[in-house]
């Protein structure tokens, strides 16, 4: 296969204060697979992106763009000097130096890797933070959904807890995450999510009619009720149908954007996850995979704190996930998830060098779980209600972006009140409407698998048929053969 030459783009490394081997414009701390030293040594040019300012290098696009130089045959055994006059191993992947002096690498820096802020606590943006404003049209449609997003939780929640629907999840405190990642992406974007991204959806047009259907399994449920609810997909929006299995949707993620290179699409995969996936195995395959093969992908981690009932300092002693990246070559970014536009921000950037550069990328947005795991879970029981109380008054991030619409002259009380009653009211007519509404027929639970059924599905329809008749109080009465 060939590859061509081109320009390829990297944030230029700033120095001062900062750490050495972070790329970034000021305060975006993306860090590089490469060394400061080389970075010392590489001649660049400046353009701006945006607000960003930003160096571009020839670099090729082919596998081995960002690795070291190859070595030469005859000589990967031997030791020789460079031009420092210091012995190196000509070593596959690169020159390695020996050193007289025994030393180990530490398990971890004296401080800990940034994050990534625009705004703070009172919803004021940092005059030292060089960032791509948005206009009025994004940033109200970004709060709408935020408020949006938090509405429907509120009321859904309250639904499964009636008994009116068998289960759901919130993402009270994480609505920046969904919302701002969104907006910062195109719709040929493929979504690859965990659970709690609804929000991806709502930005992406997914009506309420929509959720509502989905999660009482009706007749207008695009997964005609054979899924649980909150595991949304919609081939429409592009957005890869949910699944409860713990990071195993990071390596398909991989697998897409792998796709579409080779198809040379101007988009990327996107795939969410918390932090508790990136205990599995299948987040690090999915690092290695999508450095080694230069996959477009852009991992996104809501380190939230909690994986269920289980902390991150009982998880790993790493500084969090940030570094797991560096691990693997690929580029990273630690943000503040709480802050809309610093996600917004920052996932702007990381498709921009996903897709230009052929490059995974890997976002740690630091955020909080305010509402339990899920309606299973009682998280009183292994954290202080005092904390989570804290989170969702001083930390919230739908109150942080509306105090920055409001002092942008672009938000008011009368249009917040308006929003909320009219959000209410719809969702609750969308609630009464799919409760109501016709169940999928029982043959629909046999379909879409196999283009002639087999012999053992159509017994087992036939057996479901049978149990339905047999037991119809165990069954809901609109529920059609």
């Amino acid at each position: 296969m060939a590859f061509q030459a081109r320009k390829a783009t990297k944030i230029i490394p700033h120095f001062g204060n900062r750490m050495m081997n972070f790329l970034g414009s000021i305060e975006m701390g993306f860090a590089s697979s490469y060394y400061a030293t080389q970075l010392h040594k590489t001649p660049f040019s400046v353009q701006k992106i945006g607000n960003g300012v930003v160096g571009f290098e020839d670099m090729p696009t082919h596998l081995s763009a960002r690795r070291f130089k190859s070595i030469k045959v005859e000589k990967r055994l031997d030791s020789v000097n460079d031009d420092r006059d210091n012995q190196v191993l000509e070593f596959p992947g690169g020159k390695v130096r020996f050193t007289p002096h025994m030393s180990f690498i530490p398990d971890r820096d004296k401080e800990r890797i940034p994050c990534f802020r625009v705004l703070d606590d009172n919803g004021q943006a940092s005059i030292f933070s060089n960032f791509t404003q948005v206009s009025k049209e994004v940033a109200v449609k970004m709060y709408n959904d935020m408020v949006t997003l938090q509405t429907m939780d509120t009321i859904l929640y309250e639904a499964q807890r009636q008994g009116r629907i068998s289960f759901y999840l919130t993402s009270i405190g994480e609505e920046a995450i969904n919302i701002a990642s969104a907006a910062a992406l195109s719709l040929d974007d493929l979504i690859v999510p965990q659970y709690r991204e609804a929000g991806v959806l709502i930005w992406r047009g997914f009506t309420l009619k929509e959720f509502a259907s989905q999660c009482f399994g009706n007749k207008d449920d695009h997964c005609k009720g054979r899924q649980m609810p909150v595991h949304y997909g919609s081939k429409r929006y592009n957005y890869f149908t949910v699944a409860s299995t713990i990071a195993s949707q990071i390596p398909h993620a991989v697998g897409a954007a792998y796709s579409m290179k080779m198809e040379k699409k101007d988009a990327c995969a996107v795939t969410y996850f918390g932090d508790g996936g990136t205990s599995e195995g299948d987040f690090h395959a999915a690092l290695n995979f999508a450095a080694v093969l230069e996959a477009p992908v852009i991992f996104i981690c809501r380190n939230n704190g909690w994986a269920i009932s289980t902390p991150i300092s009982d998880q790993f002693r790493s500084d969090g996930v940030i570094v797991k990246g560096r691990a693997y070559g690929v580029r990273s970014i630690r943000v503040d998830g709480n802050d809309a536009l610093a996600v917004y921000n920052a996932v702007r950037a990381a498709r921009e060098m996903a897709i230009q550069e052929q490059r995974p990328i890997l976002i740690e947005a630091l955020t909080y779980r305010v509402g339990h795991h899920t309606t299973s879970d009682d998280s009183t029981r292994y954290r202080p209600a005092e904390e989570i109380e804290w989170w969702r008054v001083a930390k919230d991030p739908v109150s942080r972006f509306r105090k920055w619409i409001e002092s942008n002259g672009w938000w008011s009380n009368e249009a917040e009140s308006e929003l909320r009653s009219s959000l209410r009211k719809q969702l609750l007519e969308e609630i009464q409407l799919a409760e109501r509404r016709e169940k999928p027929p029982v043959a629909e639970a046999f379909t879409d698998v196999y283009d002639v059924p087999p012999s053992n599905l159509k017994e087992q329809e036939s057996w479901l048929r049978k149990t339905i008749k047999t037991h119809p109080q165990d069954y809901p009465s609109n529920f059609p053969l």
